[in-house]
């Protein structure tokens, strides 16, 4: 028998330590563009670099905070936010090296994908048997912009 409702808790990201090395080569590739915008008259674009940068730089030295997921017949809820199905197109179940999650295509525009993180001890099968009945299942493929976020430590 299928359950109502799957729930879980996970942290919103995997936390990464960085060296104050790390830090500094950001500022430091931050500050350059920002001249060089200065130097090309571009100065809007220079406070956006550095005001990017500054929140970029608070938001890895934070550590993640635990996050309620939930799979229910209504859609999928993150925090308090339900995500109703008719909203959302399919979803993808990854399991690799880089971690379990759920992946879920939706329909919005600015934001086409949603991915959940899954704990260890959550059962692959059961989501996916619960999900499949309201979603169609389509593999979604790290996006090359992913790729190099991981690569370069975000």
């Amino acid at each position: 028998m299928q359950p109502d409702k799957i729930h879980w808790s996970a942290l919103e990201y995997e936390h990464r330590d960085r060296s104050n090395d790390w830090f500094w080569v950001v500022g430091i590739i931050a500050l350059a563009l920002a001249v060089i915008s200065i130097i090309y008259d571009n100065i809007l674009f220079a406070i956006l670099i550095v005001i990017g940068t500054f929140t970029l730089l608070m938001y890895a030295a934070r550590a993640p905070h635990m996050v309620d997921f939930e799979i229910n017949r209504r859609g999928v809820i993150i925090k308090d936010r339900l995500y109703p199905y008719n909203a959302l197109k399919s979803f993808w179940l990854r399991d690799n090296h880089r971690g379990r999650k759920l992946v879920i295509q939706s329909e919005k525009m600015l934001m086409p994908n949603i991915t959940i993180p899954l704990s260890d001890d959550m059962d692959i099968n059961t989501i996916h048997l619960f999900l499949v009945e309201y979603l169609e299942e389509q593999e979604h493929h790290e996006s090359l912009s992913e790729l190099i976020m991981d690569y370069l430590g975000f």
